[in-house]
């Protein structure tokens, strides 16, 4: 149950999510709730008709329903009504959504080199250590534990939390959003052997290798820095490796989830979603308005166009024309995987009608399907 302590009446909720109420606009909300959980006090969010038996559960007074839904015949005193449940749910949580616990002003345990340049409102928490030539915007939030190495910039209205790790000269444009564990600005994972390495080898020749022969790997070190712009979004554990020569860079609003990992010189469009666990190698470019599922990797040095979609689990490994829906590994359209996969399904049937065929063909002894 979600609780908001400095109380909300329905009207103001309504104003802020630019929606039709209707009853007593007055009514004190404390927090929002599923319907058969909610108590008196509480917001129901009940907006799709499937939930209007829950409301009589619980004991709200106002909900957030569906559009048309009759509020006075559910019992209630006050309605929000919206046409899109989840963008109201933007909306909603939004307002209802306190944020962490963050004092105003500098801990006294946070350690802040004098050369740095802290914005006005900029709140930093316990033990939080701030490097040499940073410049922090205004009123950015930033929480306990938190590293920002010498040089990095950051801009107005960030929110770092705690544990998060910022490397050096790192560029963070306004409005991040920066969750536990993250680290923006690590090393990118770069080596190179004396001579031509059974990788290289191996990706030439797809498979057939020569001579055996002992390896060591050289660290080709990374020079570059991490580049974000306004609006993004950086999960728990997520990682951003700087580039090695050039900067990896994160186009604005885009959002990455818990445990993503961007490695060097990547570059990533605007608005684009990589859900969690995604991988993207290095020096891959990525479109606008992509969406990553789950667990899809990216292999490096490739292309994905504008508004691709990649299904949870795909696996990128050549570049992808703007607008495609892929699926699978390696990742195809969505349709033709699909189809191929019934194909697969099919296939233990198939094998049995011609077993079937070949016995009637050639008599019993010869069509048993074991002779290859």
């Amino acid at each position: 149950m979600a609780r908001q302590d400095a109380g909300l009446t329905v009207g103001r909720i309504a104003e802020a999510l630019g929606a039709e109420a209707a009853g007593d606009l007055s009514l004190a909300v404390a927090g929002a709730s599923e319907p058969a959980a909610a108590g008196p006090d509480d917001l129901a969010l009940a907006m799709d008709a499937k939930y209007a038996g829950g409301l009589a559960q619980g004991r709200a007074r106002a909900a957030v329903l569906w559009a048309g839904a009759d509020w006075r015949g559910l019992g209630l005193k006050a309605a929000i009504f919206v046409p899109r449940p989840r963008l109201a749910m933007a909306g909603l949580t939004r307002v209802l959504d306190p944020g962490p616990e963050i004092a105003p002003g500098l801990h006294p345990t946070a350690i802040i080199d004098p050369s740095a340049v802290l914005g006005p409102g900029a709140a930093v928490g316990p033990f939080t250590i701030i490097g040499r030539g940073v410049r922090i915007g205004a009123r950015a939030r930033i929480d306990s534990h938190v590293t920002i190495a010498e040089g990095a910039e950051i801009g107005d209205d960030a929110l770092i939390l705690a544990g998060a790790r910022i490397g050096a000269r790192v560029r963070i444009g306004d409005r991040l959003v920066c969750q536990p564990g993250a680290v923006i600005g690590a090393d990118g994972f770069s080596f190179v052997t004396p001579e031509k390495s059974g990788v290289e080898e191996i990706r030439q020749t797809l498979g057939e290798r020569g001579d055996v022969r002992a390896q060591s790997w050289l660290r080709i070190h990374s020079l570059g820095t991490v580049e974000i712009a306004d609006d993004v979004e950086v999960g728990a554990n997520a990682t951003i490796d700087r580039g090695t020569i050039r900067a990896t860079r994160i186009g604005a609003g885009t959002k990455l989830d818990n445990l993503v990992h961007v490695a060097h010189n990547v570059e990533v469009g605007r608005d684009c979603l990589l859900c969690a666990l995604v991988g993207v190698a290095g020096s891959t470019r990525i479109g606008d308005r992509v969406v990553l599922g789950g667990q899809v990797g990216v292999s490096d040095n490739i292309f994905i166009g504008d508004d691709v979609i990649a299904g949870g689990g795909t696996k990128i490994l050549s570049n992808q024309p703007a607008g495609r829906v892929i699926l699978g590994y390696p990742a195809m359209k969505m349709d033709s995987h699909i189809d191929a996969w019934k194909n697969m399904r099919r296939l233990g049937r198939l094998f049995a009608q011609v077993a079937e065929l070949r016995a009637a063909v050639f008599g019993g002894g010869a069509g048993d399907g074991k002779d290859g």
